[in-house]
């Protein structure tokens, strides 16, 4: 009689049998190759494993013309994989993990046909991120035996591997595939059984909320990726990300994640459902929200959505010399980028002190551009020689360009902006680099606010590429063709929003860090596996709790509550976890201690 799963010591699992061969199966049934596990590639016809096995050798090709396989191990590795079109083929697997269509219905069929066929011992995966592992188990005649083993696409890159328990799993199976992902060198996290499990759970909360921004029409499909791009250092905007995962596959997700949260965040936008249902789901397609050369191509060609050079109506007024208010980091960010681009800058501060200690960290700034190569110590000394520092507003009368960068405070950006409506000359644009606040307020509080609009730079203006232009219903054409001039003149990448909380960037990516935070609070997963698969699965350059550390968690959170009372969505409600740790005085590197210590300097 066979020993029962739960009573025997984990052994190294040799051969895998893999059902479904799509991408992600193929790419898994690579991964396992190439580390010497014997592979059984399963699928239902002929034409399926053939197509698999000319995916592998394309795929080992490629890796051997970079240096990454040698022939010899190239060779060794597709020795080492059959196929087959009968479960019957999986008899001898030590591990199946079954890579299916996203269905209960399909993936209970082989679950039930696989336990008639395999060792009671053997260790049975799915590949779902949507569908609940505990369900799956349940209909399982040996439940213990059953986890999530979920690989991110493409298998081959992608170094995450969120190991799935639950309540019914043993812990020799978890430990078992947890080694194994290991030797295949990927990084595993442990979780538990929630639809969207940590990655994509955090993932495709954003995604959903981008495809519902650009329905809205509030902004186009390659400003809203372009944005989170430049924006926040991501890989791929979301609605291009929206196309590869396939956008089927997204609603499929996101219906099983409302199903489970009941959160509006995660209710599937409803544009998904309609290319969904017109066969429009992405790369695989040829169309989703982009066009491609052709299905499954990563090619986009012009289609009717596509901007054309000739899009901007009206030529924007001229612009020689530019105003910067402030004298914090963002001010003198921002001066050092118009004075580098050759406008003549005055940079104004409440003091003629605080404007000097301004103009020096620029010179600190240039220096360091200098050692780096970056520029000649000739052009460094003569973009500081087009700052001028200033104590009064009053030398702001002949610029023609005046942007504000005081403190993030309604009532202090008003006054300024009455102030420069009063001191700036006929016909000079006023702008306000508000992250969060409503830029019509500013407007207002001139006698002009057709000529008020808003250029949202990003931390530290210098290095960052992005300006997000903001127009409010007030703002005359002319003016937001300058500002969009203006930034081909320093070379930021403009992106256009209208005037609402968050604009685009952060609208999509403080929802996303509260998630985060409500996934610690409700203790489904630590701080450093979040990090981790974000990291490792979405190819974030920061996790979440990284970035709340470095942005503030005081700022986060008046940014969080500005999005809950402009949306009134309760899911946008801030966690209240992010809230005590403010309370405490726990925020972030500045003070030592936020979502982690720090040491002080």
């Amino acid at each position: 009689m066979a020993t029962p799963l739960s009573d025997t010591p984990h052994s190294p699992l040799r051969t895998v049998a893999v059902v479904g061969l799509g991408t992600m199966g193929t790419g898994i049934a690579e991964v396992l190759a190439k580390a010497g596990r014997d592979v059984v590639g399963i699928d239902i016809g002929e034409a399926q494993t053939t197509q698999a096995v000319a995916r592998l050798e394309a795929s080992t090709a490629r890796a051997v013309a970079r240096g990454r396989l040698t022939g010899q191990e190239r060779a060794e590795a597709l020795a080492r994989v059959r196929t087959a079109t009968d479960l019957g083929a999986a008899a001898d697997a030590d591990l199946v993990i079954e890579v299916a269509p996203e269905s209960y219905e399909i993936k209970q069929q082989i679950f039930r046909e696989l336990d008639g066929i395999v060792r009671p011992g053997t260790i049975l995966a799915t590949g779902t991120n949507a569908l609940s592992v505990t369900r799956l188990a349940a209909d399982s005649a040996h439940p213990e035996r059953v986890l999530g083993l979920h690989f991110f696409n493409p298998a081959p890159a992608m170094k995450l591997v969120e190991v799935v328990s639950s309540v019914l799993t043993a812990p020799a199976a978890v430990a078992a595939v947890t080694d194994l992902a290991l030797d295949l060198g990927k990084e595993p996290v442990a979780v538990g059984d929630r639809p969207g499990f940590v990655a994509d759970g955090l993932l495709f909360g954003y995604l959903n909320q981008a495809a519902a921004m650009y329905e809205a029409r509030y902004a186009s499909r390659e400003d809203i990726d372009a944005a989170m791009r430049l924006g926040c250092g991501l890989p791929m905007g979301p609605l291009a990300l929206l196309d590869l995962i396939g956008i089927d596959t997204a609603r499929t997700v996101l219906d099983a994640m409302y199903a489970a949260s009941r959160d509006r965040l995660h209710a599937p936008a409803p544009i998904l459902k309609q290319l969904s249902e017109a066969g429009l789901t992405g790369r695989k397609a040829g169309r989703g929200f982009y066009t491609y050369e052709a299905p499954g191509s990563a090619a986009v060609v012009a289609d009717a959505l596509t901007p054309s050079e000739s899009d901007g109506p009206v030529p924007g007024r001229p612009v020689r010399s530019v105003g910067v208010a402030g004298s914090g980091t963002m001010a003198s960010g921002i001066a050092e980028v118009f004075a580098k681009a050759g406008f003549e800058v005055v940079l104004a501060a409440r003091t003629e002190e605080k404007a000097a200690a301004a103009k020096a960290r620029i010179g600190k700034s240039l220096a360091r551009s200098v050692d780096k190569g970056r520029m000649t110590a000739e052009a460094a000394a003569q973009t500081l020689e087009r700052i001028a520092p200033t104590g009064s507003y009053d030398d702001f009368a002949e610029v023609d360009l005046a942007v504000e960068a005081v403190a993030e405070d309604l009532e202090v950006k008003q006054q300024l902006f009455a102030a420069l409506d009063k001191v700036c000359r006929p016909g000079a644009v006023l702008a306000t680099t508000t992250s969060s606040l409503p830029v019509v307020a500013c407007a207002r509080a001139t006698s002009r606010p057709q000529d008020v609009i808003g250029m949202h730079f990003f931390n530290p203006a210098p290095a960052m590429k992005l300006v997000e232009v903001v127009r409010t219903v007030l703002t005359a054409d002319d003016v937001h063709a300058t500002v969009r001039e203006v930034c081909g003149r320093i070379r930021k990448h403009a992106v256009d929003c209208g005037d609402r909380a968050g604009f685009i960037v952060n609208a999509l990516l403080f929802p996303y860090l509260n998630n985060a935070v409500k996934m610690v609070q409700e203790h489904y997963a630590s701080l450093d596996d979040i990090d981790a698969a974000m990291k490792l699965g979405g190819g974030y350059p920061m996790g979440p709790f990284e970035l709340l550390d470095v942005v503030g968690l005081d700022v986060s959170l008046a940014i969080e509550k500005v999005l809950h009372r402009e949306f009134r969505d309760p899911g946008l409600a801030p966690a209240p976890l992010l809230e005590h740790l403010v309370a405490a005085g726990c925020l972030g590197r500045k003070t030592g201690r936020g979502f982690r210590e720090y040491a002080r300097r």
